[in-house]
């Protein structure tokens, strides 16, 4: 997956959308503060999600950290990977560590997360 082409949150969530279907995954950011994953929570299917609203829940060696949908929308897929190897979040963020996939009921919202470059320079005023 092409990090540039994606959008993220303030939570430190990405999605991807290939048409009205976006893909929704935490950054390499979120899974290096969370440390080692060892458990998933995911949302289940049909579940409408609400933008900013709590997804799921990924438990870690630290902590548990909710996961914020980045848009609204219907999950209609969850990563059954995960259930067995949750650290794949943390070996692949962006690609087979993604968590779930929503059919979005408003694409606008999209438009105000934050690119690529935005996201970088957030996360750098983060480490202070």
């Amino acid at each position: 997956m092409n990090k540039e082409n994606l959008k993220y949150t303030k939570t430190h969530e990405w999605i991807s959308v290939e048409g009205n279907t976006a893909t929704v995954g935490v950054t390499d950011f979120a899974q290096n503060q969370m440390g080692d994953i060892v458990f998933v929570d995911p949302p289940k299917p049909n579940t409408d999600l609400v933008m900013e609203k709590q997804a799921c829940v990924i438990e870690s060696v630290k902590s548990a950290f909710d996961i914020y949908s980045p848009a609204s929308g219907e999950v209609v897929e969850i990563n059954k990977s995960l259930n067995d190897d949750p650290a794949l979040i943390n070996k692949d963020p962006f690609g087979n560590g993604w968590i779930f996939k929503m059919r979005l009921s408003n694409p606008d919202e999209l438009n105000s997360l934050m690119d690529f470059k935005s996201y970088e320079e957030f996360c750098k005023s983060q480490q202070h």
